[in-house]
């Protein structure tokens, strides 16, 4: 069995995979939201710009985690 350093390490680098993951569907739906803000959408913009601020705050939490895994 692996021991808890070991299991970290390969959690963090799952996580930091899932935060690379956030960051391009985040990035995907930044191009989305600017385009249907130059089409006439803008409220469809706003909701996708809400969704941004939540991908946001959950890469932050993500990033935590993933600092703290990787000091311990």
């Amino acid at each position: 069995m692996a021991d808890n350093s070991d299991s970290n390490i390969a959690m963090a680098d799952a996580l930091t995979l899932l935060l690379h993951n956030q960051y391009a569907i985040g990035a995907a739906i930044d191009e989305v939201t600017k385009w249907l803000s130059e089409n006439g959408e803008g409220e469809v913009a706003v909701n996708a710009t809400v969704a941004m601020e939540t991908l946001d705050t959950n890469a932050q939490a993500l990033t935590d985690a993933i600092m703290r895994l990787r000091r311990s």
